[in-house]
């Protein structure tokens, strides 16, 4: 591994350190690199937010599309203190990095009281036998929506 990679992981190590100590959230962090510089910085902020979404890479995420003007993250990599959550997990895919290095593995944060086995085991179960009840509502007006856009012609695909 090169040099550069142990600076970045051990800068989002620090933001986990530090917004650990500041009371901000969770002992977690997050770097975006691109072009060997880092972009976006992020640690987690859930309780000092109020936010279940400030996961240290939604905010690194967030930090990053909006300094890049960008909502994708191609050709940058993230350096996450921890091996990401389910829901980090789907927003890294979303924004489309082009590696993820992490330190922690998602097993040490479970021995800490932060286990997210609960949601991977929930994911493939039909919606009928999920913890959270889900139930369908069939309305024509969110099918039009969704028509007009397969229709829309200056539309940005993503």
């Amino acid at each position: 591994m090169e040099e550069n990679h142990f600076v970045f992981m051990r800068r989002a190590v620090e933001l986990s350190e530090q917004g650990m100590l500041n009371d901000k959230g969770g002992p977690f962090g997050c770097v975006i690199v691109k072009d060997n510089q880092i972009i976006a910085e992020g640690f987690n902020a859930v309780t000092s937010t109020n936010d279940p979404t400030a996961h240290a890479e939604v905010v690194a995420i967030r930090n990053a599309c909006k300094n890049l003007d960008s909502y994708q993250l191609e050709d940058c990599i993230i350096y996450t203190s921890c091996e990401p959550c389910p829901m980090c997990l789907g927003a890294i895919y979303w924004a489309r990095p082009k590696k993820v290095y992490y330190a922690n593995t998602r097993i040490e944060a479970a021995a800490i009281g932060f286990d997210d086995e609960f949601i991977y085991k929930e994911i493939p179960l039909p919606l009928h036998q999920r913890q959270i009840e889900f139930e369908h509502i069939q309305l024509d007006e969110a099918l039009k929506v969704f028509e007009l856009w397969d229709k829309k012609e200056n539309k940005s695909e993503y």
